[in-house]
């Protein structure tokens, strides 16, 4: 068990709204993530408008797999004492154009001065039908969106000193969010792709108690590709037709590559990302 998970675990005890993207009470849903300088993100590899803009698009992410619809947003930022103004509006700039794009009003938060540019975004989404990750059944399919593999190419050449496309996903998460609300009545379970996918199947496993049968091998390079954030989800067979009409409306790629079994999913890799 790692060190995150351990941690988690002194809570869940208390509660059961613990173990999924966000947590879900009564009809608001909410979703938490930190984005800190040095563990999430290095300064020299993004702008400052692009650091607030994906701070807050990983957090809408979570509230797209419960399938609920983001509507407030706070912001907690620890601010290093030598930026300027300059700097503190392109921060305020990568925000807003957000929220704007996902209707979402900033209702509030907290600054503090830090060493370093530290942010954490809590999102209140609002669901009357949220999906979670313990609602995988056997004989579903499995699925992910779009591609897998990108973000863990750029981030190696980000570490060796190279610059990467501002349209890179690992600077700025694509979001599925009208497809999948489209396709929520027809899914059973889900969760983003924010660790990697074999980590994340093992979220999944371990939640809906059950196993995969692969229709091939998954290559390790896609497996263990984190901040993609693309969307995993399980669904009867049944609904496959409906799904796939989805996907080509909203121009979408779906890879259906499991179904769900009895048993148990573990993966040797651990959790991918900076």
């Amino acid at each position: 068990m790692n060190k995150e998970d351990y941690f988690i675990q002194q809570f869940t005890n208390q509660t059961n709204l613990i173990g999924d993207d966000a947590a879900v009470v009564g009809e608001m849903v909410y979703s938490q993530d930190a984005f800190f300088e040095n563990v999430h993100f290095k300064k020299e590899w993004m702008s400052l408008k692009q650091i607030a803009a994906k701070s807050m698009l990983v957090n809408i992410s979570d509230a797209i797999a419960m399938n609920a619809i983001p509507q407030y947003a706070l912001l907690t930022v620890g601010i290093p004492s030598y930026y300027s103004t300059a700097d503190m509006r392109k921060l305020a700039n990568g925000f807003k154009k957000v929220a704007k794009d996902y209707n979402i009003k900033i209702i509030g938060g907290d600054t503090i001065c830090n060493d370093k540019l530290d942010i954490s975004v809590t999102i209140i989404s609002k669901s009357v039908a949220p999906i979670f990750r313990s609602g995988a059944k056997k004989d579903d399919l499995v699925c992910y969106t779009g591609d897998l593999g990108s973000c863990k190419k750029d981030l190696k050449k980000l570490f060796k000193g190279k610059k990467i496309p501002s349209k890179s996903k690992f600077i700025k998460p694509k979001l599925k969010g009208e497809f999948f609300y489209e396709v929520a009545k027809y899914v059973n379970s889900s969760l983003d792709i924010s660790d990697g996918l074999f980590f994340e199947l093992e979220r999944l496993s371990k939640s809906s108690k059950v196993g995969f049968e692969f229709f091939e091998k998954i290559p390790e390079n896609i497996g263990t590709s984190g901040e993609e954030y693309e969307m995993l989800f399980t669904f009867p067979k049944k609904h496959l037709e409906k799904i796939m009409q989805a996907s080509k409306k909203h121009n979408i790629a779906l890879n259906i590559f499991a179904k769900v079994v009895d048993g148990k999913y573990e993966t040797k890799y651990k959790n991918h990302h900076f």
